[in-house]
């Protein structure tokens, strides 16, 4: 088991709202977890408390089997890499030596990378098929070429599994796709994923388990044919959307009934 999430109730501060309340979940091996919900449910809060950034006031995350409370920091960023949904480039690396970065965790304090760190680097970018982009300015390629270096950066260390928050939020419809086309080679390349978005459809596309968060902060979990269904989409979004079935495509579709 990758995570053991026990419980778990979380507020920013005493007096004010819990924004998650009592949630429990576990992620195995090569599991993808598509976790949805309304804008301001905890979705980015549950995925900053599965990388201890922050504590919830009660309950348990276990990493791997450890308390992730007892974990350092650098551990934990062996373990568990992270895809932000947008990310401001402030210097124009090279793609290569911005993925390279990625390797921090496992580098001893004032060494600089060595050949294994290059040649992990490169293999990240091999595994995304973009290694045409290693000598480009990080700041001169593309939205989608960015989420794709991101990509590789997360998996340069070959951690056990990969949060990605809202990947597809700043993306063009194709870009959309190929980056849930990624998603789903690293599930099956044996990385463990945790996704957030607001689109069903990407968690039908995905397969898998699916989470839903409500309002309130209370979590449902289970396959994603049996959570995603339309009564629940309908309270959790307070619109009129359809579950239909493609016989062609060999999947189900959620679409909204009408403008």
């Amino acid at each position: 088991m990758i995570y053991d999430i026990k419980n778990i109730s979380f507020r920013y501060y005493p007096n004010q709202k819990t924004i998650l309340k009592d949630v429990s979940f576990t992620i195995e091996k090569g599991q993808i977890l598509s976790i949805l919900g309304p804008n301001g449910a905890g979705k980015s809060t549950l995925l900053n408390c599965m990388k201890n950034l922050i504590t919830p006031f009660i309950g348990e995350i276990l990493l791997c089997g450890k308390n992730i409370k007892k974990m350092s920091m650098k551990e934990i960023a062996g373990l568990v890499g992270y895809v932000p949904q947008n990310h401001n480039p402030s210097f124009g690396f090279k793609v290569f030596d911005f993925v390279l970065m990625g390797r921090a965790p496992v580098i001893k304090a004032y060494n600089r990378p060595g050949l294994k760190d290059m040649e992990a680097a490169w293999s990240a970018l091999e595994s995304l098929n973009i290694t045409y982009l290693s000598d480009k300015p990080y700041t001169e390629i593309s939205g989608g070429e960015m989420q794709q270096a991101l990509i590789a950066r997360s998996i340069v260390c070959k951690p056990k599994v990969l949060l990605f928050d809202e990947p597809t939020a700043h993306l063009d419809y194709g870009n959309q796709i190929n980056v849930l086309r990624l998603i789903k080679k690293l599930s099956k390349d044996g990385y463990s994923i945790v996704i957030t978005t607001h689109n069903p459809d990407h968690a039908m596309l995905l397969g898998g388990s699916a989470a839903v968060l409500d309002k309130d902060g209370h979590m449902r979990t289970g396959s994603t044919s049996a959570i995603l269904k339309e009564n629940l989409l309908n309270e959790v979004y307070n619109t009129d959307l359809k579950i239909i079935d493609i016989p062609e495509l060999s999947r189900s579709a959620c679409i909204p009934a009408k403008l």
